[in-house]
């Protein structure tokens, strides 16, 4: 019952794109003790079933540019086949870390982040 719980709170927290996705990794390898590129896998499969809703509220609101996001999109298609083998390199306590640091990182760059 616990995972429904965190897979609705974290899956509403993406949808107003403030990270559940990264918060379910945490929940999923940290709590639950699952390994990280396990972790990783469903939080796409997640990822697949929350970001329908929240791209067409975000279309709905004007609150997308279509030329970034093309490129974006392009970018990512381009990237993530390599970033998969990067992954599947790296070791399992290295990735961990790295992942954490990441977060560390856009956590910081968001306290210190100018307000439009």
């Amino acid at each position: 019952m616990m995972g429904f719980v965190v897979g609705t709170i974290t899956g509403i927290l993406s949808g107003f794109g403030i990270g559940g996705g990264s918060l379910l990794i945490l929940w999923l390898t940290m709590v639950e003790h699952v390994a990280q590129y396990t972790a990783a896998g469903i939080n796409l499969v997640y990822f697949l079933c929350c970001a329908p809703t929240a791209l067409i509220s975000h279309i709905r609101h004007h609150l997308v540019d279509k030329k970034i996001a093309l490129w974006c999109a392009i970018a990512g298609c381009i990237t993530s086949p390599l970033a998969s083998l990067a992954a599947g390199a790296i070791p399992m306590d290295w990735l961990r870390r790295l992942f954490g640091i990441l977060l560390l990182v856009l956590g910081i760059k968001e306290l210190f982040a100018k307000k439009k």
